[in-house]
């Protein structure tokens, strides 16, 4: 399978009147992940995977989670656990570099793709997950479904609002406090922190009109202060994009509604089929690969709530924790392959 295109997600939090925090995120691919909802137990064991083969670091889970998956792995992209700590991972393409590995780090290693369940399995606040990423080793691991090693970095955050972002760069590890709670793709976070000082001109509130010689300028429509905001798909005008959107918008009373208003920012960073092309590589069936968000999805770390939609239904459906058996003895999977419904208005009753 050739290698996906994936340098367009974006991820955003916001805390609402009542202190509930939701965080939410785009999933950009240029193949299909083919996603499910699935929920892990408690007391689910669990084993890393080495880059030669070894076992890894084994584990039982201890919290259980709910989220999004890939390719059928047992292992989440996305989610959040019962303790309402939310995780996700982020495509990190040329400046992720991961933990230099020994046969002797075997018991303490887990894949780059195991990370976002590792931290939802064991730990209930960005705290802890801070502490705990320390313990283990992420090296560079093939990932055999795409024949490569696949350039991640991660997220996490609690119901506190704390925010977490995780990079691996120059064999070391990286952990950055996340004052504006956005994320989106390459280069470093610390550079998309400073990037924003490019910006400053830029405000919420319409510019006063402006004298040029005898004439003036009233600025053309709405939005005149937010003019020069980047408009294209990059990470770093993404970034600039929704740091602006999720620290401008009014706030939310509860969590349901600021899960609506995260799904509202984040319609700003959809990507239709086609518009955001790599190159001329083509897919084993000789389409065109093209980065497009295939779901974007919601976590509401007080309700301990799954949202997700996708790129073909835009229908909402959500999971919450607090009506599941935590304990049973099987993952446990939905399917999100339904089609976009089209309602009758005038519909007979």
């Amino acid at each position: 399978m050739l290698s996906p295109v994936a340098e367009a997600c974006t991820g955003i939090t916001l805390t609402a009147k009542d202190g509930a925090v939701v965080r939410g995120r785009t999933m950009e691919f240029g193949v299909d992940i083919k996603s499910n909802v699935m929920l892990v137990p408690r007391n689910f064991e669990k084993v890393g995977t080495t880059p030669d083969g070894k076992q890894g670091k084994s584990w039982t889970t201890r919290y259980a989670s709910v989220g999004a998956n890939g390719l059928g792995l047992p292992i989440l992209l996305e989610g959040l656990n019962e303790k309402g700590l939310s995780a996700g991972i982020f495509y990190f393409m040329d400046y992720a570099e991961y933990q230099p590995y020994t046969a002797d780090d075997a018991s303490k290693t887990i894949a780059p793709w195991e990370v976002v369940s590792y931290i939802l399995d064991n730990f209930a606040t960005v705290e802890e997950a801070r502490a705990g990423i320390q313990d283990v080793v992420v090296p560079a691991v093939m990932f055999e479904q795409w024949n490569m090693v696949v350039p991640v970095h991660y997220v996490v955050t609690d119901p506190s609002g704390a925010t977490l972002v995780i990079e691996y760069t120059g064999g070391k590890l990286q952990l950055y406090d996340n004052p504006v709670g956005v994320i989106t793709n390459q280069p470093t976070f610390d550079w998309h922190l400073v990037n924003l000082n490019n910006y400053l001109n830029l405000g919420l509130w319409n510019s006063e009109p402006k004298k040029i010689g005898d004439l003036t300028v009233p600025g053309l429509g709405q939005s005149t202060g937010l003019l020069g905001l980047p408009g294209d798909f990059t990470p770093p005008s993404r970034f600039v994009r929704a740091a602006i959107f999720a620290n401008g918008v009014f706030d939310s009373a509860d969590g349901e509604d600021a899960m609506v208003e995260l799904f509202h920012i984040l319609n700003n960073f959809d990507i239709p089929r086609g518009v955001v092309r790599s190159s001329e590589e083509k897919d084993e069936h000789g389409n065109v690969k093209a980065d497009y968000t295939q779901w974007t999805s919601g976590n509401d770390t007080e309700s301990k709530t799954f949202y997700i939609r996708t790129y073909d239904d835009s229908a909402i459906r959500k999971v919450s924790l607090e009506g599941q058996d935590l304990d049973a003895k099987e993952i446990k999977t939905w399917k999100l392959d339904s089609k976009q419904q089209f309602f009758e208005l005038d519909a007979p009753e």
